[in-house]
């Protein structure tokens, strides 16, 4: 390797963008959500851009990890990875403190994920270098592309108007919390984007309530793939209840309970296939499902904390081996998470249903050219070297004013819902 083309330096840059009142089982958005913009620069200047989470933590195992990467080759991806694990690996945890935490964070902020989000936020980084560096995207560096453009999926929330706090921008969506305010909601995000399936965020709501909201869209919109995904904030009881209101109406059923056990008890009595992104979260949870007869039929990827795009091919091999179907969670994000995520999904044959994305909830964007476009509900992969995007650095230091001045340091559903509802505990299930 030339050594103008080591790695000199990494620079790790907070942001912050607006994010609605929408509505889930643990709360409510805050205002501001955080993210992280990563750089990795050679010797001869040339950079390679990511974007991960920008919680505290976060930050603090990127920043402990990034000067391991100094003097590495950006193909060193084995080695990167070994470094990382070596700095960033949490102590051991007794199976009570694991599994306390694991109800109550979402697998994103789990501790266990540390590595593998480290890891996740430089490979990526890394492999837009290796881009640059032989003149080829990133999905051909994944071994090229199954299809040119990648369908994603209209993500419904039940949602307030506004925030409670002020001053804040007017939220364009406005108020859903009935069924005619979430078909409103469908029919606006599918004119704007042309999505063709859509997924509901539940587990906020009365369960009935949810169920006729999936029916009026059903009605709305016939033919057209629905999901629901109460974040596992039912009971087994209540999960088989409102299947039954459901049935002959769902493509999939997103994690109505809690917990694997909770999942295989919903699953020997639902003919609906049941997708998670909560119990099935690493290699380890992989296994546990196989081991059980997979109750679980869909794994629902994310390669921030799967810990990478070859990581999560390394998952498509497995669902493909034990008959299951693959398809990708998501979080607030912008354009970069988008695009990785794109050459990602080009790059797997089994894609079994369209993506999540929150992409639409989201106005502002850290890449030259403003927001991607989709068609049709898809988006185009870039051919363009590496990822195929480029900062925009007066975006980036615009979202990194927001960070500094926005206050929030942790993303906290729950101390958010409290302002609204001083009473409300966020146990699950709540129902």
């Amino acid at each position: 390797m030339s050594t103008s083309h080591a790695i000199r330096h990494v620079r790790i840059t907070p942001i912050a963008f607006r994010d609605p009142p929408l509505l889930n089982a643990a709360g409510i958005h805050e205002p501001w959500a955080l993210r992280s913009i990563i750089e990795i620069e050679t010797a001869s200047g040339l950079v390679g851009i990511n974007e991960s989470y920008g919680d505290l933590p976060m930050l603090q195992a990127l920043a402990k990890a990034a000067p391991a990467l100094q003097g590495l080759s950006p193909w060193a991806l084995n080695e990167m990875e070994t470094r990382v694990a070596a700095l960033v690996t949490p102590p051991a945890q007794t199976p009570s403190e694991f599994l306390t935490q694991q109800v109550s964070l979402a697998p994103g902020t789990h501790v266990s994920k540390t590595v593998a989000k480290v890891v996740s936020a430089f490979e990526v980084a890394m492999m837009d270098l290796q881009g640059q560096l032989a003149n080829a995207s990133v999905v051909d560096l994944l071994g090229g592309a199954a299809r040119d453009r990648v369908p994603y999926s209209a993500y419904l929330f039940y949602k307030y108007a506004e925030h409670i706090e002020k001053p804040y921008a007017p939220d364009p969506w406005g108020e859903a919390l009935t069924p005619a305010q979430l078909v409103a909601q469908a029919q606006r995000m599918i004119e704007q984007y042309g999505f063709q399936s859509i997924k509901l965020k539940a587990g906020a709501l009365l369960p009935g309530e949810e169920a006729a909201g999936i029916l009026a869209l059903a009605q709305a919109f016939p033919g057209t793939p629905l999901r629901i995904d109460p974040n596992a904030n039912w009971s087994v009881t209540t999960s088989l209840k409102i299947l039954q209101q459901l049935r002959g109406v769902l493509e999939y059923y997103e994690d109505p309970a809690p917990g694997l056990d909770g999942m295989a008890a919903v699953a020997r009595e639902c003919e609906v296939p049941l997708a998670t992104n909560m119990v099935v979260t690493d290699f380890a949870e992989f296994r546990r499902n196989a081991d059980m007869g997979c109750p679980v039929r869909i794994v629902l990827s994310d390669h921030h904390y799967w810990g990478g795009l070859r990581a999560t091919q390394r998952l498509s091999t497995l669902c493909r081996t034990f008959g299951l179907g693959l398809s990708m969670h998501s979080n607030s994000h912008l354009g970069i998470s988008l695009v990785a995520m794109t050459h990602l999904c080009a790059s797997v044959p089994l894609l079994t249903y369209a993506c999540d994305t929150h992409y639409p909830w989201q106005d502002e964007e850290v890449i030259q050219g403003g927001r991607l476009k989709f068609e049709n509900g898809s988006l185009r992969v870039p051919t363009g070297p590496g990822l195929g995007v480029t900062l925009d650095r007066t975006a980036l230091a615009r979202l990194h004013d927001n960070y500094l001045r926005c206050g929030i340091r942790n993303r906290n559903d729950l101390a958010q819902m409290q302002k609204y509802d001083p009473a409300f505990t966020g146990i699950q299930p709540r129902y």
